[in-house]
């Protein structure tokens, strides 16, 4: 019998991250890190945009934080709020204009660091989720402390820093690629 030639194996397309269903990913008030009745609570909130500038209506977002006294939370309740606890997690789904939106406290500082929110970013088309930071505004020394900030070109510093809000929320888009383009980590 003749032996058959090898053929060379051809890559399989790559999955990508979104777009997203409910079920699943969805619980009640997931955006909600704090109630919106509780001391200090405020609202981060922002749009999700893609490479031509046009919100993303099917990203999801995920937000990290410690407390504003810098306590990392260790309760539990990301998936079971009961309207006290601050479990500094939440996840909220854009709407069809793109727009993202928590229910949070400022973050407070922890270690080097300037007070930020980790957060991560889930879109249709992305092969794997995108990973950044939401930094708040205020301490300008702080900012300027900051090792990650301190690595950063002056208009890539300015894609993470949110703006404040009048009412003393939390103003940050996030664009996915382009000009302007939220600056990435690599895990």
């Amino acid at each position: 019998m003749p032996a058959e030639t090898e053929r060379p194996l051809r890559k399989t397309p790559g999955q990508t991250v979104g777009p997203f269903f409910a079920y699943g990913t969805e619980y009640p008030k997931m955006h909600q890190v704090v109630h919106p009745f509780s001391p200090g609570a405020i609202v981060l909130g922002g749009t999700v945009f893609d490479g031509a500038g046009a919100p993303i209506p099917d990203a999801m977002v995920e937000i990290w934080a410690p407390d504003a006294d810098g306590t990392v939370s260790r309760a539990r309740g990301a998936f079971r709020r009961d309207d006290h606890t601050f479990t500094g997690f939440g996840r909220s789904f854009t709407t069809d204009e793109g727009h993202y939106e928590f229910w949070t406290r400022d973050a407070g500082a922890s270690g080097r660091s300037a007070p930020f929110y980790a957060c991560i970013v889930y879109a249709r088309g992305l092969p794997d989720k995108l990973h950044t930071r939401i930094y708040l505004p205020d301490d300008e020394q702080a900012l300027a402390a900051d090792p990650l900030l301190q690595s950063l070109a002056p208009e890539e510093r300015a894609t993470l820093v949110a703006t404040r809000t009048a009412d003393g929320g939390l103003r940050h888009d996030l664009r996915l690629q382009g000009e302007g383009e939220t600056v990435f980590l690599v895990f």
